[in-house]
C-alpha cells in the first residue's frame, strides 16, 4: 500500500508537531529537549548515508557496518540526552521536595 520511504516521510510531520508543542510548553528539561532535536539530526544524517550505501555498495545502509554505526551514533546520543535530561529533572524535583 505505502512504501517504507513514504511512511518515513509522512511520519516526520507528527514528530515536528510533537517538537513544536514540547518546545512551546516550556516544561521539558532543556537537555531532554535537545535530545529530541538531535533525533532530527539522526534522520538528516541517515538519509544521505542510506543513499551513499545504495550508490556505492549497492546494499541497504544496515549492511554497511561502518556507515550504519556512524549514523546510529546520533540515535544513541539522542537517547542519552533525553534520559539524562529527564533524570536530572526528576533528581531536582526530589531534591526540592526533600527540602520542604
Amino acid at each position: 500500500m505505502f512504501s517504507k520511504e513514504t511512511l518515513f516521510a509522512v511520519s516526520l510531520f507528527p514528530y515536528l508537531g510533537f517538537l513544536w508543542f514540547l518546545t512551546r510548553s516550556g516544561k521539558t528539561p532543556k537537555l531532554a529537549l535537545s535530545g529530541f532535536y538531535v533525533l532530527l539530526v539522526f534522520v538528516v544524517i541517515t538519509i544521505p548515508a542510506g543513499l551513499y550505501a545504495q550508490n556505492e555498495y549497492g546494499v541497504e545502509l544496515a549492511n554497511v557496518d561502518w556507515l550504519h554505526g556512524s549514523a546510529e551514533s546520533f540515535l544513541t546520543l539522542s537517547n542519552v540526552l533525553v534520559v539524562l535530561g529527564f533524570a536530572g529533572a526528576i533528581a531536582k524535583l526530589k531534591s526540592s521536595k526533600s527540602e520542604e
